[in-house]
């Protein structure tokens, strides 16, 4: 009997640069994550990790290679053998199956926290009003804020909005999940909360891009981990192996001043 087709990676990043201007900050990018899998992005500030984020869900263009999510290429089409950039609505309609999370909140000031949560879904994909409001409740409960749907976004933590965040793009109910560097706005004193719900939110089997300083969250959470320097990867596998006995000495030498 043949065995079935082993089915595409959820994120697969292939040979994708990125310039700003002169300043080249993606260079030859190869990266997967497999379904229900957890990958880790670490490196020292400016390595590229946010701007390759961003590239999964097409908030900026590729300047050449290929990010496919589900095994759909995000972004862009090909069409007589060339790749051409999709409009933006086309764009949206693909990121609406991406959910990303922010270093900033981004809540809407004026709306109540289950307003903030409930928004998008009946807004971009039209659902109706009552089912996604028991979606919300639910996502609020699962976040452990239920008691703050009447809140303000002005009422609450840092760490209190950046769990409202989550359950925002939760609401959209993405098949992938972005997180650039969530708590890096956060207090220490905040931090473990928001990385608690992210790790609970790991063990339901979403598959999770994770752009972090937090080595020890990485070593916990992530079932791959990518370190960048420079704009390239220079190290990537299992944690255990990476983050223990890392072979390249760049990584040796951000791991040392991380730790």
């Amino acid at each position: 009997m043949d065995a079935l087709p082993a089915a595409p990676p959820m994120v697969a990043v292939t040979d994708v640069w990125k310039a700003r201007g002169r300043n080249q900050v993606l260079r030859g990018i190869n990266l997967e994550a497999a379904r229900g899998e957890v990958a880790c992005l670490l490196g020292p500030s400016g390595a590229g990790k946010s701007t390759l984020l961003r590239c999964v869900n097409a908030l900026e263009p590729c300047d050449r290679g290929i990010v496919r999510v589900d095994g759909t290429a995000i972004g862009c089409e090909e069409r007589g053998g060339r790749w051409y950039r999709l409009r933006e609505r086309d764009v949206s309609r693909q990121r609406a199956g991406i959910g990303m999370v922010f270093q900033g909140f981004n809540l809407f000031p004026h709306m109540t926290v289950l307003d903030n949560v409930c928004d998008a879904p009946v807004r971009v994909l039209g659902q109706p009003r009552t089912e996604v409001r028991e979606r919300a409740q639910r996502l609020l409960e699962q976040v452990g804020l239920a008691e703050k749907a009447a809140a303000y976004p002005r009422q609450l933590s840092g760490g209190q909005q950046q769990r409202i965040a989550i359950a925002r793009a939760l609401a959209m109910q993405p098949k992938l999940m972005l997180f650039d560097e969530p708590t890096s706005a956060l207090d220490p004193h905040l931090v473990g909360e928001v990385l608690d719900v992210i790790k609970a939110l790991a063990a339901t089997g979403m598959t999770m891009l994770i752009v972090t300083h937090e080595v020890q969250f990485a070593r916990e959470v992530a079932g791959r981990v990518a370190v960048m320097v420079d704009g390239v990867i220079a190290e990537a596998g299992p944690p255990g192996a990476v983050l223990r006995d890392p072979k390249d000495p760049r990584v040796r030498s951000f791991l040392a001043r991380a730790l």
